[in-house]
């Protein structure tokens, strides 16, 4: 029986009507916009205190079962944690939980926004996924063995995450904008090496005991489909258990560097990685893959009519 534990990131913004402005800071109750960095800062949570009430009661009221609220590394982005549990019931929650909070920002003359990357310069926004086994018989977590160390099928897990992951990117990194997220020092991944406690490596293993026994997923866009982007995570990982897959060895220090398990860079790479799986094909259905790869190459088509400010900025008086 899988078990998951979603965190949501989003940003709060100034709300904006004409979509070729950037988007801004909104003001806080003290009347002024946040600026540098404040990762985990109370004072800049509290900023939006009166939004975040209503938020938590009209949770309450539909029974979502949030855990706690974070302050992240942007201006004014926030991450909502939600307890573990059952994967479908998780993926519901977020759905009912991303239209609470647009519903809840406007009521207070603000937007939020799940964009992964809607500020430039600002770090992205993520849907990081975490995600372990128990058995169904026992209720006993599978991913330790008795001494507290990894189990074999939890590294067969992890191998699993890093063989499909590329594989299935595009239902972690559904949009154009989901790939400007993956840059090296943005708090995000470029890859999927993984590690304990290591946040630069697109798998973390947090400390934990060992019925806490854990992957941590950072691949998945705060944009993604929550009930396709949780399936395709613990399908990777139960691909590793079922094929054996072995993982790389866990990485020391900085994992933007490592090159041998890079993700493709764009939507289109990773349409075509995904078309051409046959694995993919087999458990998600040919037919499944052929119309989600229709529909993600028709909205590439149609970014791509759309010319944009930098091309007006940088090219319009100079070629």
């Amino acid at each position: 029986q899988p078990i998951v534990a979603p965190e949501m990131e989003f940003y709060l913004t100034k709300r904006c009507e004409d979509p070729d402005l950037p988007l801004q800071v909104p003001l806080g109750r003290s009347g002024r916009a946040e600026s540098g960095r404040q990762s985990f800062s109370i004072d800049a949570a509290n900023e939006f205190d009166p939004l975040f009430e209503d938020v938590y009661d009209w949770c309450e009221i539909q029974g979502l079962d949030l855990d706690t609220l974070i302050h992240e590394d942007g201006p004014a982005q926030m991450e909502i944690n939600f307890r573990h549990g059952d994967a479908l019931d998780l993926a519901d929650q977020i759905t009912v939980f991303k239209r609470t909070m647009r519903e809840a920002a406007l009521k207070h003359n603000v937007a939020a926004t799940f964009m992964a990357k809607p500020i430039t310069d600002e770090p992205g926004s993520a849907m990081h996924l975490h995600q372990s086994v128990v058995d169904i018989a026992t209720g006993k977590p599978i991913f330790a063995n008795e001494d507290g160390s990894m189990s074999q099928l939890f590294l067969h897990h992890i191998g699993g995450l890093q063989k499909y992951i590329p594989k299935l990117l595009p239902m972690f990194a559904p949009n154009v904008n989901s790939f400007r997220r993956f840059l090296p020092d943005t708090s995000a991944p470029v890859n999927v090496e993984w590690g304990e406690e290591n946040r630069t490596a697109g798998l973390r293993v947090p400390t934990s005991s060992p019925e806490a026994m854990r992957v941590e997923n950072r691949l998945p866009g705060a944009d993604a489909n929550p009930y396709l982007a949780i399936a395709a995570s613990l399908l990777c990982g139960y691909l590793g258990m079922v094929e054996q897959i072995n993982p790389s060895a866990p990485v020391q220090g900085r994992a933007y560097e490592r090159r041998n398990l890079r993700l493709p860079i764009t939507i289109e790479d990773a349409l075509q990685h995904m078309e051409d799986c046959e694995t993919v094909q087999e458990y998600l259905g040919k037919q499944f893959v052929q119309g989600y790869v229709a529909v993600k190459r028709a909205e590439h088509e149609n970014y791509k009519r759309v010319i944009s400010s930098w091309e007006r900025e940088f090219l319009m008086m100079s070629v």
